[in-house]
């Protein structure tokens, strides 16, 4: 059985489509349809079948996919363990959330890519959360995120790359005395409380005695930093990083002590037969 071919199957089950799968893999689609006929030969039995527009797998195909990505993972850690060089095998699979794919993840790999031009990096974009679970289950070697309100497993590596304190994001028009003020008395655009920050935001609110008049709420910090550049309203964020100068519309003014922070940072398993990519890339890391 050609590894490849369970590959274009993971690949057709995910994106429920031949077309998409094929330029998911950078290949004809003819050529993912004649390997999932040549696979369904070799177990002797159909594995996909088309629901009007869509492909999806059959009984049997559902039972045997999971199956399939453990066959590709130990495929890879093959691979990776017969490697000539010092680090396994490429491709580096990094996790990043769309924050740190803005700000913190470019310059880093401008580095890799000096240190090891060799090594390709899959770049998986997600939230933190759900990036953590794919880091542990092992489909990534890495991922840039937010540290969670938990300890990290003992079983994953953490490298601290930023602290962000909280910050108040204002139009750069608007005349700000009191930044607390300014959040009690504005329409506020609230970070979902979802997700670590904005968790830390609407309890830092609360400790002040603050109950903002939330005209929305939603998660991605660039998303609410362009609704306050349009005037919409102001916005509690971290402190977070971006390339080339900031928004001239906006202007971010510092909280009064104690103002929280939220980390971010690469997380990688301790103990897996690719994590010295994960610790290579660990090392090209500028802690700040």
């Amino acid at each position: 059985m050609d590894s490849r071919f369970l590959q274009s199957f993971i690949a057709v089950v995910d994106c429920g489509s031949m077309a998409d799968a094929a330029r998911r893999l950078d290949l004809p689609p003819t050529t993912v349809a004649q390997q999932m006929r040549a696979l369904e030969a070799d177990v002797g039995c159909a594995l996909l079948t088309r629901v009007g527009r869509t492909v999806r797998p059959t009984v049997v195909g559902a039972r045997i996919v999971e199956h399939a990505r453990e066959v590709l993972k130990s495929v890879e850690n093959l691979r990776s363990a017969a490697s000539a060089t010092e680090l396994p095998a490429g491709p580096l699979r990094l996790g990043a959330t769309p924050t740190a794919l803005m700000g913190l993840v470019p310059p880093l790999l401008r580095r890799w890519m000096s240190a090891h031009p060799a090594v390709r990096v899959y770049i998986e974009p997600g939230t933190s959360s759900l990036l953590l679970d794919q880091v542990q289950a092992g489909h990534l070697d890495a991922a840039i995120l937010v540290h969670p309100a938990f300890a990290m497993p003992k079983t994953c590596e953490w490298r601290l790359m930023r602290s962000e304190a909280l910050i108040l994001l204002a139009p750069r028009d608007m005349k700000v005395r009191d930044p607390l003020l300014t959040a009690a008395r504005e329409p506020f655009i609230q970070y979902d409380r979802k997700v670590v920050a904005g968790k830390m935001a609407d309890e830092y609110l609360r400790g002040h005695g603050i109950k903002p008049k939330v005209r929305f709420e939603l998660d991605g910090i660039e998303q609410i930093a362009q609704l306050v550049a349009e005037g919409f309203g102001v916005s509690i964020l971290p402190d977070w990083p971006v390339l080339g100068p900031p928004d001239a519309r906006t202007r971010r003014w510092p909280l009064p002590p104690p103002s929280p922070s939220r980390e971010v940072g690469m997380v990688w398993l301790r103990s897996s037969v690719r994590s010295p990519l994960a610790a290579a890339l660990s090392e090209l890391i500028d802690s700040r």
